[in-house]
C-alpha cells in the first residue's frame, strides 16, 4: 500500500514539473485569435523569442473561429483542407513540443486571407538565451525589467522545476507513510 501511495504522489509531482518549463503566450495578447486586421500576427511574433515547450494560448470566440495547425504550402496559400490538427475550444492550449516552424490559421472563409494566420518558429532553449532573451515574458510585456526578470524565473523554472517536486517528497514522505 506504502509503495503504490508513494508511487502515486511521485507521479503527481512529476506530472505537476510539467507546468513549470515553459512560458505561455496568449496569441495576439489582449487582442486573443481574431480577424478583421486587430492584429498583425507577423508583427506580434517578431518580439517574441519561442521555445520548445512554450505554451501558446489562442482565445477566440469558437461560433466564429478556429484553430488549424498545417504545413508551410498550406499556410503560404491560406488551404484549410487538410490540417494536420484542429482546435475548436476557444481557448486552446497548444505546446511547442519540438524544434521547427509551427504554422496556424482560422480555417473560417476569408479569415486566413484577411490575416488571421501566424507562424512560430521554435527553439532550443540555451541557458544563456534565458537570462538576456525578452520575450520569455508571458503576453508580450515591454517592461525591459519586468521582462529580465521574468527571464530570469523562466531559466529557473525551465531548468531547475523538477527539484522541488523531489524535495517535497523527500522532506514530506514520513508524513504520509507513517502509519502504513
Amino acid at each position: 500500500m506504502a509503495s503504490e501511495k508513494s508511487t502515486l504522489i511521485f507521479l503527481v509531482m512529476l506530472a505537476l514539473c510539467g507546468v513549470c518549463f515553459g512560458a505561455v503566450y496568449r496569441v495576439g495578447d489582449s487582442s486573443g485569435w481574431s480577424s478583421g486586421g486587430l492584429v498583425d500576427y507577423n508583427e506580434w511574433t517578431s518580439t517574441k523569442d519561442f521555445h520548445v515547450g512554450d505554451t501558446l494560448l489562442f482565445s477566440y470566440n469558437n461560433q466564429f473561429h478556429n484553430v488549424m495547425q498545417v504545413t508551410n504550402q498550406d499556410y503560404e496559400s491560406c488551404n484549410p483542407t487538410s490540417p494536420i490538427a484542429v482546435y475548436t475550444s476557444g481557448s486552446d492550449n497548444i505546446t511547442l513540443d519540438g524544434p521547427g516552424n509551427f504554422y496556424f490559421l482560422c480555417g473560417a472563409p476569408g479569415h486566413c486571407q484577411a490575416g488571421q494566420r501566424v507562424e512560430i518558429t521554435a527553439t532550443v532553449p540555451t541557458p544563456d538565451d534565458s537570462f538576456i532573451s525578452p520575450s520569455l515574458t508571458p503576453y508580450g510585456s515591454s517592461d525591459s525589467e519586468e521582462r529580465s526578470s521574468s527571464s530570469a524565473m523562466h531559466f529557473i523554472f525551465r531548468n531547475f522545476s523538477w527539484v522541488l517536486p523531489c524535495l517535497w517528497f523527500l522532506l514530506f514522505r514520513d508524513l504520509y507513510f507513517r502509519d502504513v
